[in-house]
């Protein structure tokens, strides 16, 4: 199951996207955390990168060159862009596969497995938009066919700054981290109205909450959206300045155990997935592709296939 944490600036959601992420694992459960955001924390806040690897971004035409495998659709890795959808003949991946692809961006971070888009190096400085990067996770979700009790977590950019690209649509669930702040909520009520025109699940978590008054703050303003909150926490504090000692406080333990339980839940609809990606693609193909590559870029869409559906086989 695929989840995004996203939120304002600041607000926490890389913090929570390395306790979740750390949650499941400590469980025996199967997790992949990938960092999708400009600033590239995740690796440190899960506990420091151990065994680093090639970021996604930087080597998107490899990847691209992987993924189309033998998909007739698809000429050639110039011809493939980020919301590029699989079809027959393409190569297909599953979490924490024996592929190519893993074999050589998988990393560990905290002694969970991770992937990085990576950071602005200094030839991208003025010249390249960050969302070149995402493309790759965008590529990496779209052809990922996983299932339940596997999990993805994503560290999203800050803001709603996701909405960019349609990676927005790529997840079964998206949590977002609200302090209790007129701007920590700010942010939800972007993705909110952005959201429901695709009837994505948006779920609410409020964070750094201190008082009755703070998480009575969130419920006015977030309402049914609120799923949980997270107090303030002196565990989180010391483990960020390497003191980490003992186990997180039993509320926010209980916190991520309603995200874990909020998840198992969820009923993928694969249907539903791959129309949003094929929604966006042909948008992007309209908007800017079809110039840019020279190639009518609907033909890349199989009307016969849907990842996790019969022809997947």
């Amino acid at each position: 199951m695929r989840v995004a944490f996203v939120g304002k600036g600041g607000s926490g959601k890389t913090t929570l996207s390395a306790l979740f992420s750390r949650h499941l694992a400590r469980s025996g459960a199967p997790v992949l955390a990938i960092d999708g955001d400009i600033n590239q924390h995740l690796a440190e806040a899960l506990g420091g990168e151990e065994k680093p690897a090639p970021p996604l971004g930087a080597h998107l035409p490899r990847i691209k060159d992987y993924l189309r495998g033998t998909n007739p659709r698809i000429p050639s890795p110039e011809a493939m862009i980020k919301t590029t959808p699989p079809g027959r003949g393409s190569r297909l991946l599953r979490p924490l596969g024996d592929d190519e692809l893993h074999a050589r961006h998988l990393g560990r971070a905290g002694g969970i497995p991770l992937m990085v888009t990576g950071e602005f190096d200094e030839s991208d400085l003025g010249v390249a938009c960050y969302h070149s990067k995402l493309g790759a996770v965008e590529l990496y979700l779209g052809h990922l066919v996983d299932g339940p009790g596997e999990y993805v977590v994503v560290d999203m950019t800050a803001g709603a700054d996701a909405f960019a690209s349609g990676l927005f649509t790529r997840f079964d669930i998206t949590f977002l981290v609200a302090e209790p702040t007129r701007k920590g909520v700010s942010v939800y009520r972007q993705y909110r109205d952005h959201a429901e025109q695709f009837g994505i699940r948006v779920a609410v978590i409020g964070n750094k909450v201190t008082c009755e008054d703070d998480l009575l703050f969130l419920k006015e303003e977030v309402g049914d959206d609120l799923l949980t909150h997270l107090e303030q926490s002196p565990w989180v504090r010391a483990a960020e300045q390497g003191r980490e000692r003992g186990e997180l406080e039993p509320h926010n333990r209980h916190a991520l155990n309603i995200l874990r339980e909020t998840v198992d839940s969820h009923v993928r609809d694969w249907t539903r997935l791959h129309r949003h990606a094929v929604e966006f693609h042909l948008r992007n193909a309209r908007a800017w592709a079809d110039a840019r590559t020279g190639e009518d870029l609907a033909a890349q869409v199989d009307p016969e296939f849907v990842p996790g559906g019969p022809a997947t086989a």
